[in-house]
């Protein structure tokens, strides 16, 4: 992992656009953590959550719901990009996402990143726009591409 970006004002933040953010720590994803999103969301589709029947489906093993690995987008960003000295920071939404290749049972994750854009919000704020990728050790494509906003208040 590298350091995270730290900004500590709106005009650190426009300055840097462009910037380049991680890569974070590998994360390994288990069952368990998709059997528990998946009673956190409902979301009991077998390709996720049944191993059996997922042996002989598409993948050859269940694999992590699109928004399971979207979600881990809170996790990891901490470990790209951080504003210090804020008064509240909030996430504002997200953009074009897409879940380019799916994550088998037993896959590493981990994050990469670029800041995309940054505007001004009034006085005293800064609205982000971070591409986030999510990365497959081993994969040749992404499993997750986001471009998340979140909005910082100084």
């Amino acid at each position: 992992m590298t350091a995270p970006f730290i900004f500590s004002s709106p005009a650190e933040a426009i300055d840097a656009v462009g910037r380049k953010l991680g890569p974070s720590d590998w994360l390994l994803v288990k069952q368990e953590r998709i059997d528990l999103f998946a009673r956190a969301t409902g979301d009991h589709q077998w390709i996720h959550v049944d191993p059996v029947r997922a042996k002989d489906g598409p993948f050859g093993t269940t694999i992590a719901h699109g928004y399971l690995t979207f979600s881990l987008i809170n996790m990891f960003l901490p470990e790209l990009f951080e504003a210090r000295d804020m008064k509240m920071g909030v996430n504002y939404g997200a953009d074009k996402l897409r879940f380019p290749a799916p994550v088998p049972t037993g896959s590493r994750v981990r994050a990469t990143g670029e800041l995309a854009k940054a505007e001004l919000i009034g006085d005293d704020a800064v609205q982000t726009t971070c591409r986030i990728v999510i990365e497959i050790e081993g994969g040749d494509k992404p499993a997750c591409v986001a471009d998340i906003i979140g909005r910082y208040y100084f």
